[in-house]
């Protein structure tokens, strides 16, 4: 998995490099391409330059490619990756999970292909017409541009990318509910992951019978999104230079549109330079968290943070067993779950103090970019352009860490057994 994104990113900085991907004279840097490369292939975000003015029209197409192909790597690869561990089940627990859950079968590699395919096409051709309609009539943009703007953008939203072709992002539709709704809901769906989404397509009416998986992916996204709306809301209502300007409605609008993308999409319809403190510091939690696994989103993902959850309210209880809608969490699915974190959080921790000692910013922008790169969400305070090479060669390592580091790492925990034939005395620490 690591070498085809390391590939894709390749082929992407040798085609961002040629002379006729840049709109005015000249090619561009060796590093303004590897960086533009890896944000796309990685579905961030994160740019050097304004995207719109810097690159040509056949720059924009690579960019697009890349992020199409990105994203539909990281589904299916994710998704395939999930079936690889459920083979190490028992055939009797295998059989009765299918049976019960109508779940992907064993070496379906075929259904997952044409799936992703089928749900990503759907997705954001859907999102693409509305999109158009919406910039063609509202807007007045000639036709050929507003299909254009339209896939491009239904694509960025879908694969959680945020690249935007308009040098203020989205902040122009900032109270246009058509544009601002339309990429949410391919921004969410997107980020569910292509397990939920099979399962949602055959059981949406019927919760009960939904997977462990599906029902922590879909309730986790749930209130997630409300403390994220709420939040960006509550702290931004009266910032002369975000909400405060916005009439009730379009505040509101706003407000959720900003709580959605921490769900690693990157799009934004405020300024996030003139945001509050408070407001980076939740983002930064939201960020770090992510998306549900198998999709486009990144972070540690929902799962993660859920399986943690219930792991605390178990120990506060009592119980000496995890125990979620009427299952049991394995002993290594908490492992890996804490793993995932830990491991996470020291890499995020590791590049703010380097890119401190790098650069000249403040400790929450600095905090902000590295929590955004390696959640691959996109979303910057405006500093992305103005770090030195070196921070910026930073954020692209941790780009690529971010996207393919989650997704092998949990995948090669749980694939990873070593049966030990002894068990040692056992022997407790003082903890706290």
């Amino acid at each position: 998995m690591a070498v085809a994104f390391a590939a894709g990113v390749a082929v992407g900085t040798a085609l961002l490099a040629l002379p006729v991907a840049r709109a005015g004279p000249g090619s561009a840097s060796f590093l303004e391409a590897v960086f533009t490369a890896t944000s796309a292939v990685c579905v961030t975000g994160l740019a050097v330059v304004d995207t719109p003015t810097y690159w040509s029209g056949f720059g924009e197409v690579v960019i697009l490619a890349l992020i199409q192909i990105g994203g539909f790597g990281i589904m299916t690869l994710a998704s395939l990756l999930g079936l690889l561990v459920s083979r190490r089940l028992g055939l009797r627990t295998r059989l009765t999970a299918q049976a019960e859950t109508k779940s992907l079968g064993l070496g379906d590699v075929r259904r997952v292909l044409l799936g992703v395919a089928a749900f990503s096409l759907t997705f954001e051709a859907i999102a693409a017409l509305i999109l158009t309609l919406r910039l063609a009539t509202r807007y007045d943009e000639p036709l050929g541009q507003a299909v254009y703007h339209g896939i491009f953008h239904a694509v960025s939203a879908f694969n959680n990318a945020g690249f935007a072709l308009y040098s203020d992002n989205l902040i122009r539709f900032a109270t246009d509910p058509v544009v601002s709704v339309t990429i949410a809901v391919a921004i969410i769906a997107g980020g569910l992951g292509f397990p939920v989404l099979f399962e949602l397509r055959r059981e949406l009416f019927t919760p009960s019978r939904w997977t462990l998986h599906t029902r922590i992916v879909v309730w986790a996204t749930l209130i997630l999104l409300v403390v994220g709306t709420a939040a960006v809301t509550a702290f931004e209502w009266s910032n002369p230079n975000t909400l405060g300007p916005l009439s009730v409605p379009g505040k509101l609008l706003a407000g959720f549109f900003q709580g959605v993308q921490p769900r690693t999409a990157g799009f934004n319809s405020l300024s996030y330079g003139d945001m509050n403190e408070t407001t980076w510091l939740v983002t930064d939690v939201l960020m770090f968290i992510g998306g549900g696994p198998a999709g486009t989103a990144g972070g540690i993902k929902v799962t993660t943070f859920a399986v943690l959850a219930f792991m605390i309210l178990a120990e506060v209880r009592g119980d000496p067993t995890v125990h979620v809608h009427n299952r049991r969490l394995p002993a290594g699915v908490q492992r890996q779950a804490l793993s995932v974190a830990l491991l996470g959080l020291g890499v995020v921790v590791t590049s703010t103090l380097a890119m401190l000692a790098m650069s000249d910013e403040k400790l929450d922008r600095v905090l902000f970019e590295a929590v955004s790169a390696f959640s691959t969400v996109g979303l910057s305070t405006g500093i992305t352009a103005d770090l030195p090479s070196s921070a910026q060669t930073l954020l692209t390592v941790l780009m690529f860490l971010g996207r393919v580091g989650t997704i092998t790492l949990a995948s090669a925990l749980a694939l990873r057994s070593r049966p030990i034939l002894y068990r040692l005395p056992e022997e407790r620490p003082i903890i706290g």
